[in-house]
């Protein structure tokens, strides 16, 4: 498959970039905002980037566009997409169905800590013996990378509940299949997506409710 990620220089969207890339697939994408240092991490894995949000960049001939969740209507790369029907999803939707589904999912939510926590369990996995894929909202120390790709089993990624894609304004944390759960503490946040605290702890609540009968939450 070739995927171009529209607004590639994110963390989130340089991390599935890699991410795809490891898994085989050829990897390109445009942003307007090309600087370290994930310009840099991207330029170290030999990816493709486009500057700046252009018509033309469509005949760069992707199988699926992934558009950004800071991409919106009236972008004329995404535009393009749209006028030629070219296939397209969401960051979370790509994570979900390449790299999640038939994998056990640990998803640290919350609206604290998720990185550190994250950090945390993906080593304790790791030292257990369980060599997880991961993927992170940041560097994590002892593996100098925010992401992973592996052959094993389990999959832990940070839960982030803002919302996905211009086209779908859940929040991303929907979408990872959640087999465990950690939910840190919740204090309102997002007053740009969530019109109150009643709105903001509902989004955790749907998510808590993925969890299969089999699964298991930890909850601050």
């Amino acid at each position: 498959m070739h995927y171009h990620l529209i607004g590639i220089c994110g963390t989130a969207m340089a991390s599935l970039a890699g991410m795809l890339q490891a898994r085989g697939h050829r990897v390109t994408g445009s942003d307007q905002n090309v600087y370290p240092p994930m310009s840099t991490q991207l330029e170290a894995l030999g990816i493709e980037i486009l500057n700046g949000y252009k018509a033309e960049n469509a005949d760069i001939g992707a199988d699926c566009v992934i558009v950004g969740n800071a991409i919106s209507r009236g972008n004329p790369e995404l535009e393009e997409i749209l006028d030629r029907k070219i296939v397209y999803r969401s960051q979370a939707e790509i994570v979900k169905e390449e790299f999640i589904r038939g994998k056990r999912s640990l998803v640290v939510a919350g609206t604290h800590g998720k990185t550190t926590t994250t950090s945390i369990a993906t080593w304790i996995c790791e030292v257990g013996g369980l060599d997880p894929s991961f993927l992170v909202g940041g560097i994590v120390q002892n593996f100098d990378a925010s992401f992973r790709v592996t052959g094993g089993d389990h999959f832990v990624i940070e839960g982030d509940e803002y919302d996905t894609a211009y086209f779908d304004k859940g929040p991303k944390m929907w979408h990872y299949l959640p087999d465990t759960a950690i939910v840190n503490n919740l204090e309102f946040d997002h007053a740009d997506i969530y019109r109150d605290e009643e709105a903001y702890v509902f989004a955790f609540e749907r998510f808590i409710n993925l969890i299969p009968g089999n699964g298991h939450l930890i909850a601050g």
